[in-house]
């Protein structure tokens, strides 16, 4: 768990958008990992001048983790929280069980730097860290999607963040952003499935990690319906107005890509559907323009709306 070139790059990113600090609640304490020449170019990236002593101050007063860099992001309180002790968490709690109450709606802002690919039961998981969040704050991950095989018990499809972050539960989903695990990585803005009406695929050959931005809007009963996959709901819509008859309502469409599927599935000989689907995997391979839009967090129009708090 810890913040490197593009996890730090991340945070200040959050910071042109608004996102507030003060009361930040860290799943798992998250150290630095970048170098000190590294976190100055990334501050400079976004036009804060500081110095080798600052940078030192960042590295040194919390021992290489990351409260003193979020203190100079505006945080007057970090937290961290952990099942064992073994990096010194602020609270020892499993997040396979559900949180005290204690704890709930008291962080304007809660870091997931990666650890819930680690917790086996990730709806409880990630309920708690939604529910830790005040109105009116914010949810941020750093998360991993395809290639981290084995990396921890799951790898993560923007469909699951789309799907959690919904108003049912009290959330927009503000930005999901993908990169290739490299400290140049272009960064690219995900489009929903909803949006695409299709699934968003990616198929390469190198890790990739997801950013999560989401704001919390009111206070509600969080999964008190089950998220379901977008295009299968799209597809039970259909064939329930099919069975009930109903020809003024407009359901939303089955997707291309489903359609497309289902005909293979139940038409097209093996050998044929074989073939067909190697090709179309062929020509999509890498970042497909219809889902990822290219995009440069540094670059004009959100800039920072307040100073850095002043680094010792």
């Amino acid at each position: 768990m810890g913040l490197d070139i593009n996890g730090t790059r991340f945070l200040l990113y959050c910071r042109t958008l608004d996102v507030d600090f003060a009361r930040t609640a860290m799943i798992g304490r998250q150290g630095l990992h970048l170098s000190k020449s590294d976190l100055k170019s990334v501050f400079g990236s976004f036009r804060y001048k500081v110095d080798a002593r600052q940078i030192d101050s960042i590295f040194n007063q919390t021992n290489g983790y990351a409260e003193h860099l979020l203190t100079c992001l505006g945080a007057k309180e970090v937290h961290s929280f952990d099942k064992s002790g073994y990096e010194g968490a602020t609270h020892l709690h499993d997040m396979n069980l559900e949180l005290p109450d204690r704890f709930k709606e008291q962080y304007t802002t809660v870091l997931d730097g990666g650890s819930l690919e680690h917790i086996f039961n990730f709806p409880v998981a990630i309920k708690n860290c939604m529910e830790m969040v005040s109105v009116g704050g914010h949810y941020l991950a750093i998360t991993p999607a395809n290639n981290f095989l084995g990396h921890g018990f799951y790898q993560f499809s923007p469909e699951v963040y789309f799907s959690v972050f919904s108003r049912e539960n009290g959330f927009e989903l503000t930005r999901v952003i993908a990169f290739e695990d490299r400290p140049d990585a272009r960064w690219y803005s995900v489009k929903s499935p909803l949006e695409v009406r299709g699934r968003v695929t990616l198929t390469n050959s190198l890790p990739v990690y997801l950013l999560v931005v989401a704001r919390k809007l009111t206070r509600t009963l969080v999964f008190e319906t089950a998220p379901q996959q977008s295009d299968y709901l799209a597809i039970w819509h259909n064939m329930s107005l099919c069975s009930d008859g109903d020809p003024k309502s407009t359901p939303p469409p089955i997707t291309k890509q489903v359609a497309c599927l289902e005909f293979l599935k139940r038409r097209v000989p093996g050998p044929v559907k074989r073939l067909i689907l190697r090709v179309l995997r062929r020509s999509h391979v890498g970042f497909d323009r219809r889902f990822f839009h290219p995009m440069d967090p540094t670059a004009g129009g959100e800039s920072p709306s307040k100073s850095l708090q002043p680094m010792p």
